[in-house]
């Protein structure tokens, strides 16, 4: 296949002008929707713009990758624009974009178009290759350059073989590399091409191992990998790394595999790099900051929460339906206080539901703990973890307790292996099977109930009762903040912060906070919808073809469906929906409303207390949020 089967003339434009980053990328996905390759435009400029979110694909040097790869794709294709005055696109190296291409890639097992979307990545660093594109003045030259461009350039097959050759001679310092991004499309391979070519003209060796979509190619052997003088991990998603022990090692993002390749050969070559130990964490102190130390423990909770909620949304849907179940059998009122204390377990089917959920929700904080623990400490911190979150959930310190256990265990780890680290070999390769769970599970035992459980279960247990006998004015209160939380950032700390909590309160019996924290969630995308049909002049054209959508989304509980208007200008979109789920929150908490379940938006409305006033609720803060839309933000002029 050549890379011109996928571009269509007419998803090419030379004389693009957007004036900002989202005015390229949504002109993008309109030449895209003009090859005819795009069943669902608006799920597919989602995923676009969620790829975004993750990291910028302006990669430097004037040229952005942006992607999307999902079954709203129903061919393979690709669209292009040259900018000539270019555009601010955020940038890796803060210059702007002239030359965009936009890939889009269906989620199917037939990966026969990868290949060729990796070439034109690697293509792209090229830069006679580029210079020619933009000095095009009809898509047929466009394309003409494209194809005489692959047909010189080898395959990705016949350049591995190259490489294969060349890591064999004799050179000043031998280079293994692995690249990798989390779609594994365009970054992969433009990281794999930047290295390869910093490395050759340092007059090193050089061997790339590329992880993408398409799955591991080039894999690097292990004799290489013995003969190897420095390995250069340009990752953003996970790499096997227990084969690289006792080797050089320097990781990195994969964005730094693209931009300073020249510096991460350079380190290599001047052995700037610590050797690697499996089953340790290496620090991404390559070219450039992890994001900080705020960053670093946000991740790691993250890593908690994110293996953490499966469990919780799965067993906290079925305890619901068990609560659902038995309403619809049994008058509440008319059952006797033992009957009440039951409740959920009346009927056999009930009593079914609810023990497989109570079971899955017994799993949350060990889960939430040992993940914590692993991010900090790989995977011999994950036993301890888990035996630190099963003592907090055995325990009184809960929820909080978890959290704690989790760092602990982590650090635990960390603080065995330097304690370990001189020990002869021979016991040395014993540490992880033996020494770090002996230990790591003893430690953490003793201070969790010593010094965890005391203080943290006296604090949880005084917040979960002032919580439960928390009334009037308090409570709203407490819903408004809540709920708030859900629309500062849409999926981000904040949000998940305030979901966090809703979850444990559940868990606590606390059942109304819950109920605030997915209203507020719910308010974002149902407010922006009602406000494109409400005030059309404050919304493009674009936006108001794809705001009913919001519809959908924030009934499902998906606030960030509303991630792209809030992108586009959260001055006047974050105050309007931090104060419609705030209103939503406040008037949850006065009607009296509690929820059971996790997750599921209006699909779970039948096990929410009161559910008329509850929809009451959602409608009030949807049109406050459209409102305040209308009122602040400006008249769109096209």
């Amino acid at each position: 296949m050549r890379i011109t089967e996928l571009l269509d003339k007419r998803s090419i434009s030379l004389n693009g002008a957007p004036a900002s980053k989202k005015e390229a990328l949504d002109q993008m996905i309109a030449l895209m929707e003009k090859s005819g390759k795009i069943r669902d435009v608006e799920a597919y400029r989602q995923e676009v713009y969620a790829r975004e979110e993750e990291g910028t694909t302006g990669i430097g040097e004037g040229i952005a990758i942006p992607h999307g790869k999902c079954d709203a794709v129903e061919k393979p294709g690709l669209a292009a624009m040259v900018i000539r005055d270019g555009v601010d696109f955020d940038s890796l190296d803060g210059q702007p974009v002239h030359l965009i291409f936009l890939i889009a890639a269906p989620d199917t097992k037939d990966n026969i178009h990868l290949d060729v979307l990796s070439k034109l990545s690697m293509l792209l660093m090229d830069e006679t290759f580029v210079a020619d594109l933009k000095k095009a003045e009809t898509a047929e030259e466009f394309l003409r350059i494209i194809d005489r461009f692959d047909q010189e350039k080898p395959g990705l097959d016949e350049q591995f073989a190259e490489q294969t050759e060349a890591s064999t001679d004799k050179k000043t310092c031998r280079i293994l590399a692995v690249t990798s991004c989390p779609t594994g499309i365009a970054h992969t391979y433009m990281a794999a091409e930047g290295i390869e070519k910093a490395a050759k003209a340092a007059g090193c060796s050089v061997k790339v191992e590329t992880r993408g979509s398409g799955g591991a190619k080039n894999v690097l052997t292990d004799q290489e990998i013995k003969d190897a003088d420095c390995i250069i991990i340009a990752a953003d998603a996970k790499v096997p790394m227990d084969r690289f022990h006792g080797k050089r090692l320097i990781e990195c993002r994969v964005s730094d595999g693209i931009s300073k390749a020249d510096q991460l050969v350079e380190r290599a070559m001047k052995k700037d790099a610590p050797v690697y130990q499996a089953g340790t964490p290496v620090s991404r102190n390559s070219t450039v900051s992890s994001g900080g130390a705020a960053h670093k423990v946000y991740t790691q909770l993250m890593n908690g929460v994110s293996h953490m909620l499966p469990f919780v949304v799965g067993g906290g849907i079925l305890i619901a339906l068990a609560f659902l179940i038995d309403g619809f059998s049994a008058d509440i009122n008319s059952l006797s206080e033992e009957a009440r204390a039951n409740f959920g377990t009346i009927t056999p089917v009930a009593a079914t539901l609810k023990g497989i959920g109570d079971l899955a929700f017994g799993f949350m904080l060990p889960i939430l703990a040992g993940y914590i623990a692993m991010s900090i400490g790989d995977r011999p911190a994950l036993a301890v973890g888990f035996v630190g979150g099963m003592i907090a959930s055995n325990g009184k310190s809960g929820f909080l307790g978890a959290l704690l256990a989790g760092f602990l265990a982590g650090y635990i780890i960390l603080l065995l292996k330097k304690a370990f680290a001189r020990l002869p070999e021979s016991i040395e390769k014993i540490a992880p099977v033996l020494l770090y769970p002996l230990f790591g599970i003893l430690l953490i035992g003793l201070i969790m109930n010593f010094a965890v459980e005391p203080p943290i279960g006296a604090l949880n247990t005084g917040l979960n009762t002032a919580l439960t006998n928390m009334g009037g004015s308090s409570k709203v209160l407490l819903g408004i903040i809540v709920a708030g939380m859900m629309s500062i950032d849409m999926g981000g700390p904040f949000n998940k912060a305030a979901y966090v909590f809703g979850t444990a309160s559940i868990a606590a019996g606390n059942y109304d906070i819950m109920a605030a924290v997915m209203i507020g969630g719910m308010v974002p995308p149902c407010a922006i919808a009602l406000a494109t049909l409400l005030f059309r002049n404050r919304f493009t054209q674009e936006e108001r073809e794809s705001g009913p959508v919001n519809f959908i989304m924030g009934l499902a509980f998906i606030t960030e469906g509303a991630i792209p208007f809030a992108a586009s200008d959260p001055l006047h979109v974050l105050p309007s929906c931090i104060v419609g789920a705030a209103v939503s929150g406040a008037l949850s908490m006065i009607f009296g409303c509690t929820l059971m379940a996790p997750h599921g938006g209006i699909f779970v409305f039948p096990v929410v207390e009161h559910p008329g006033l509850y929809l009451v609720a959602l409608i009030a803060g949807t049109v406050v949020g459209a409102v305040l839309l209308g009122i602040l933000k400006k008249k769109v002029s096209e």
